[in-house]
């Protein structure tokens, strides 16, 4: 065994050691040649929590926390004995279960055989460095302010999502942004109010955003969001809307009332740049034209897409607004009706409920334009149900007129059919003016028959059971089959007006149209042709078996008054109609 000496060159007393061995801060233990525990220092049982009576005799495995691999213990242990020593961190626990980091250096004493004698292991608690440098690693890497990613942070994120854009064919935006006259907040209330407002602007923008998407703080004021995965320039715009909305509210702080409207530019990947640095560089640009715009507004790189994308906005927020301000005997919605006429003695048996708007801003409104926004914006739950009380208004109008047994067809959107309250909506509009179910058709388009079929089916079985008649809008557009819808209480088909555009010129759209209506027969559905405008088209479909047909050669989309002198002139004054 080696010994210790003194400066002099004195070997140091037994009572010298034996003091330096319980003085010491570290933990110290000694084993035997079998790794059997013999000694400890006070150090230990301090930071352990077990005296020697507890461990004398033991394996210092017991105290390992069990979160270490056989393989570290296995290089640990070849090191101890090609190199008679070794050093690591390593996680224990004390005696009351709490694990904790320790430094742990292990060395062999070797007896004068040079066979190992014994083990010297200290170690030391190192939870308190760790935890520093655990906090450095963040403040380099995140804003010590809004503890948002910095700009380091950030564009190694932005440096990655670009990698996975490229490699899946995606599309992902980037939003600059930076608060408008920011500077007169600190300069006259003090940087420590501007400190104040940038955490909660901070706080708004996370809201705004998806969790898997990219928060940044660049500096000062500037900002920046990474939508990760965007359908097209609509999505990117829509969140920068959503933004500058969040922002535009009021901050109550230190006694004031502070606001922070934006200015926005955005790029997008991978038409705007493919890296990093230009993508940065172009929504820096365009957020320069949005100040030069007049401040607390959103700009494209590409200009091309401002005005699109401006459009839309305008036209959502307009939609917006026309729904929220309906009340009885105002709105900027209408319904219109078309008649469905049996192919057989050409009397009216039905009629389809078509919303229209007349904005005040925009004018007719295309269904074809606004209604997919509703659907996008989830506009359409509110808007179906006021379809739903309208048109059953209106059925009660015309009863009242004298115009019964009409049954007439209500458009459900996806987001309808599966929302909780449809049944309760349903049973209160019928209720409320005195209808029954055999007076009103719920449609829902094939591909919304085709989403969740269990769910949408259980839906549909309850809507049949109440007597309501079930039909597919637009057959033939989607990729189900007949085969499959049989299983759905379904008792009509709507044959897609683009098969019946063409009937008499394009055999595929005449054979498929022949196959449709025989099937249907066969499986007892009804069918009717919509978009009918020639007397051609008619005869070919009444030669096909088509049961009922809709369609400009009959009449276009009309309002009550109009249609209620249809059905009179059609079926005859007075007389009870039967669907």
């Amino acid at each position: 065994m080696h010994a210790a000496f003194d400066a002099a060159g004195q070997p140091l007393s037994a009572a010298v050691l034996a003091r330096a061995y319980a003085q010491c801060r570290d933990a110290i233990l000694i084993t035997d040649h079998n790794n059997r525990i013999l000694a400890v220092n006070p150090a230990f049982s301090e930071l352990t929590g077990y005296t020697l009576a507890e461990v004398a005799g033991r394996d210092p495995g017991m105290l390992a926390a069990g979160n270490v691999s056989r393989e570290f213990y296995a290089a640990m242990w070849q090191a101890l004995n090609s190199e008679g020593q070794w050093s690591g961190e390593i996680w224990d626990k004390r005696k009351d279960g709490t694990a904790y980091p320790k430094w742990l250096t292990i060395s062999t004493v070797p007896d004068e055989n040079h066979r190992v004698a014994f083990y010297v292991a200290s170690f030391t608690d190192i939870s308190a460095s760790k935890e520093a440098a655990d906090r450095l690693a963040h403040l380099a890497y995140h804003d010590a302010l809004t503890g948002l990613p910095n700009r380091l942070a950030f564009e190694h994120q932005l440096d990655h999502a670009l990698r996975v854009a490229a490699r899946e064919n995606r599309q992902l935006a980037v939003m600059l942004i930076d608060l408008d006259n920011f500077k007169n907040i600190n300069d006259t209330l003090g940087h420590h109010v501007g400190d104040v407002l940038l955490q909660a602007v901070s706080q708004r923008l996370r809201d705004c955003v998806r969790g898997s998407d990219l928060v940044a703080r660049l500096g000062g004021d500037e900002f920046v969001v990474v939508l990760l995965e965007i359908e097209s320039s609509l999505t990117a715009a829509r969140v920068a809307g959503k933004i500058q909305s969040a922002l535009a509210g009021s901050h109550q702080l230190s006694g004031h009332a502070l606001y922070a409207t934006p200015s926005i530019g955005i790029s997008l990947y991978p038409i705007d740049g493919a890296d990093t640095g230009t993508l940065l560089r172009n929504a820096d640009t365009a957020m320069y034209h949005a100040k030069n715009a007049g401040r607390n507004n959103h700009q494209f790189y590409a200009q091309r897409m401002n005005a699109t994308a401006g459009e839309r906005l305008q036209l959502e927020n307009a939609l917006r607004q026309a729904i929220a301000s309906i009340a009885p005997g105002h709105s900027e919605f209408l319904l219109q009706f078309q008649p469905q006429i049996a192919v057989r003695g050409g009397r009216v048996c039905g009629l389809e409920a078509l919303l229209r708007w007349h904005s005040p801003e925009f004018g007719p409104v295309s269904p074809l334009r606004f209604i997919g926004i509703a659907e996008e914006t989830g506009l359409i739950q509110p808007l179906g149900d006021w379809v739903i009380w309208e048109t059953c208004r209106l059925i009660r109008e015309m009863k009242n007129q004298g115009v019964d047994g009409l049954r007439v067809a209500i458009n459900l959107s996806a987001q309808q059919l599966r929302h909780e309250n449809l049944l309760l909506l349903v049973r209160g509009a019928l209720a409320c003016y005195d209808l029954t179910p055999g007076d009103i058709e719920m449609e829902i388009t094939e591909s919304t028959a085709m989403q969740n079929p269990e769910v949408t089916l259980s839906i549909l079985d309850q809507l049949a059971d109440m007597g309501i008649v079930l039909a597919i809008d637009d057959f033939g557009t989607g990729y189900s089959s007949l085969a499959y819808l049989k299983h759905m209480p379904i008792r009509r088909l709507k044959l897609d007006r683009s098969f019946v555009k063409d009937i008499e010129t394009d055999a595929n759209d005449a054979a498929i149209c022949a196959a449709t209506i025989a099937l249907g027969h066969s499986l007892g559905i009804e069918l009717v042709a919509e978009g009918v405008e020639t007397d051609t088209q008619r005869e070919f479909l009444s030669r096909l078996g088509c049961d009922y047909l809709q369609g400009y050669l009959y009449s276009r989309p009309v309002g009550l008054a109009e249609i209620i002198a249809f059905v009179r002139e059609r079926n005859g004054p007075g007389e009870i109609v039967s669907g």
